[in-house]
């Protein structure tokens, strides 16, 4: 336990999924670090999607909300480095509000109060057309001094290969890779494949164990299991 970082931690959910579904990351990473010192940014299905539909925003909702809970969890804990755990598109959602460039209109300037972004599954290189726009964002504006201020861990699992002529699920991995990088002979987290997840600059992790889905009765990133296979690396 004492190995693990106790600064600290705010959890940010991926896209299409709400806070409640991390509760259980939040109690895992409670064995390692004091929970009063864990928050989730509050996100709900309508933040992703919209009301109306709205999709290209979600984003910007999901960054203000991202905005308010590190402005308390900087104020509860002053003078600490705060550390980002993203599941999935959230990933992409913190980079771009840790960038400190203007999005689609917004901008925040909180760099300077986090000191880590580690992410679950997060694809950096995808074809999908949503997340495409927040990835071109980021390539366009990314560059090697950002890690000078802020370090980055990129966090897959490696465990699911794609395959048309293998089992029902290689078959269903195959087009979820396909879809992602154009590629679905690939090995991945059964939703994600690996190569998308390369952010140059950032430290690159591949677990095994570990499955994508926040759903019941999986081994996901935040479950107990998934847990201890990234925690060190806070």
């Amino acid at each position: 336990m004492n190995s693990v970082s106790q600064h600290p931690v705010i959890i940010i959910p991926g896209v299409l999924f709400w806070d409640g579904l991390y509760n259980g990351m939040k109690q895992a990473l409670a064995r390692y670090i004091p929970q009063e010192r864990i928050a989730i940014v509050p996100v709900t299905l309508v933040d992703w999607i919209g009301f109306p539909p709205s999709p290209e925003r979600s984003t910007n909702r999901v960054m203000a909300s991202l905005d308010r809970t590190v402005r308390v969890m900087h104020e509860r804990f002053p003078g600490e480095p705060l550390t980002f755990v993203a599941h999935s598109g959230g990933g992409t959602v913190a980079l771009i509000y840790l960038l400190e460039q203007v999005f689609q209109g917004d901008v925040y300037h909180m760099r300077h109060v986090v000191g880590t972004l580690l992410t679950l599954g997060t694809p950096f290189v995808t074809r999908e057309h949503y997340a495409k726009i927040k990835t071109d964002f980021i390539r366009q504006w990314l560059d090697r001094r950002f890690f000078e201020d802020c370090r980055v861990v990129s966090v897959v699992g490696n465990d699911y290969h794609g395959s048309l002529s293998g089992t029902m699920v290689e078959r269903v991995c195959y087009h979820f890779y396909q879809n992602v990088c154009g590629k679905g002979a690939v090995s991945g987290d059964g939703i994600v494949p690996v190569e998308s997840c390369y952010l140059e600059g950032a430290e690159h992790v591949t677990v095994s164990g570990v499955e994508h889905l926040p759903t019941p009765h999986t081994r996901w990133y935040g479950t107990t299991e998934g847990v201890e296979q990234w925690v060190h690396l806070l």
